[in-house]
């Protein structure tokens, strides 16, 4: 018959190496984030089309692309539209309200 004290100090040991719980984040879903990968994504597949189409002028307009892509999301996270900005935490906080009610 097991020792139910040794399999509450194993229970306790394996909790000991758990890393802290971190808190809730959005992941990255937010309005710079997703432009900013829709932007370098079609940035890339220009760039890509001009590679395989042995077009210089082409790739170059791609990688412009993906440099503005960049800057147009360092700018929407600087107005408050990236993690912990105050309009995603303000969306946030909308889209909480409307799932649990007022």
């Amino acid at each position: 018959m097991p020792d139910p004290s040794a399999e509450r100090g194993a229970r306790s040991a394996e909790s000991m190496h758990l890393p802290p719980s971190a808190p809730y984040a959005n992941e990255g879903q937010t309005v710079a984030a997703w432009t900013l990968v829709i932007v370098v994504i079609i940035g890339g597949i220009v760039a890509a089309a001009g590679v395989l189409l042995a077009l210089v002028w082409l790739f170059w307009a791609g990688l412009a692309v993906v440099v503005l892509g960049v800057l147009i999301g360092k700018v929407l996270q600087m107005a408050g539209y990236g993690q912990g900005g105050a309009n995603t935490v303000a969306r946030q906080r909308r889209a909480h309200e409307v799932r649990t009610g007022p």
